[in-house]
């Protein structure tokens, strides 16, 4: 008789949304075609019936995706799922990830990985770009890719770049939202996929594949260990679709967006906008964080404010209306909340 917890995984395994296209299946049945191998026990395992395979519409769960992932990287001896021209043996990208353990903040992590990469495939570079308060991740492609065909690099590609993504995130124990996404080639039929696997901005047809996201996350230390990295291993794949509930630069993000548009951050709905998240999320993440939103618009309100006394001679109506206050009234009062102290005179004991 089935357990509970047994029937809640059965549960969970038939009402996740099947969204993963098939084509990435075909893409892992053409490299064991490649190496005179039958995918049948691996379609199997992940319950992929065969009239699955022949409609290009369908799509897959991540729990099956998980399953035939699984299955094909130990039957290939190729955790790279014939993405590369060679294999990548089982435990190469535990080795890849034990690497960069060690490494004092996310940014040598990543530098690291990439460059360790190098060592196990020819057919792409990976490099770490650093650009004002953007980073990326920048896949360099070799003419060894394309040889193997367009399903295949379009596999290989979305599959580098999400595994790092997750692996990035799991590193510091943070969700790393992406600013963009680029990849070089033509929007495919199943391309509204892409919307989940990156959110956020994309774009077709780039001159070469790369995920962009905040440069201040390349400085957040690492926040596992090696029985963490254990753990990981026993179920990497999951990385891959993973979305961590906390942000560990929300507070940061948030104080950014309510100084750089005090006229949209009245209410939680055009903050949450400006971040490319829901009211809900952006409370219940800085409730994580242990911050609240009127707690953030309060100290950025009181130090735009004070500056503006401070170095200008701007009216108090002015500086009201700069501190992203609707009239001089309501300024003036939570001021007083603030300093115990008028504007006019905290700018006198200023000038004093």
């Amino acid at each position: 008789m089935p357990t509970k917890v047994t029937l809640q995984a059965m549960k969970t395994r038939w009402s996740a949304p099947a969204v993963t296209p098939i084509a990435f299946v075909h893409a892992m049945v053409a490299a064991y075609e490649r190496r005179g191998m039958n995918p049948a026990g691996a379609l199997a395992q992940a319950q992929i019936a065969p009239a699955a395979l022949l409609n290009l519409a369908s799509r897959i769960s991540a729990w099956q995706m998980e399953r035939i992932s699984g299955a094909a990287m130990q039957e290939l001896d190729d955790e790279a799922l014939g993405a590369f021209s060679r294999r990548l043996p089982w435990g190469s990208y535990g080795m890849l990830a034990r690497a960069s353990l060690s490494a004092p903040s996310l940014g040598v992590a990543l530098k690291r990985w990439c460059r360790h990469h190098a060592l196990l495939a020819d057919d792409i570079h990976l490099k770490l770009v650093s650009s004002g308060d953007s980073a990326a991740i920048v896949i360099e492609e070799r003419a060894e890719l394309s040889q193997l065909g367009q399903g295949a690099r379009e596999f290989c590609l979305v599959h580098v770049l999400r595994n790092i993504h997750g692996l990035a995130c799991w590193y510091i124990d943070s969700r790393i939202p992406l600013q963009g996404t680029r990849v070089p080639f033509a929007a495919p039929p199943h391309a509204d996929a892409y919307a989940l696997m990156f959110p956020g901005p994309l774009r077709f047809g780039a001159a070469q594949a790369e995920i962009r996201f905040d440069a201040r996350y390349l400085n957040l230390p690492l926040r596992r260990d090696e029985k963490a990295l254990q753990q990981m291993l026993q179920r990497a794949l999951p990385l891959t679709v993973l979305q961590y509930r906390r942000d560990r630069l929300l507070v940061q993000q948030v104080r950014q967006a309510l100084a750089a548009h005090p006229d949209k951050a009245h209410k939680a709905d055009g903050v949450a906008a400006l971040l490319n998240i829901s009211a809900r999320t952006l409370h219940r993440q800085l409730k994580e964080e242990g911050a609240s939103l009127q707690g953030l618009k309060d100290e950025v309100r009181r130090e735009r404010a004070q500056e503006l006394l401070n170095r200008s001679d701007k009216p108090v109506k002015q500086v009201a209306a700069a501190a992203g206050f609707r009239n001089e009234k309501s300024f003036i009062r939570a001021f007083r909340e603030w300093t115990g102290v008028s504007p006019g005179e905290f700018r006198r004991g200023v000038q004093a």
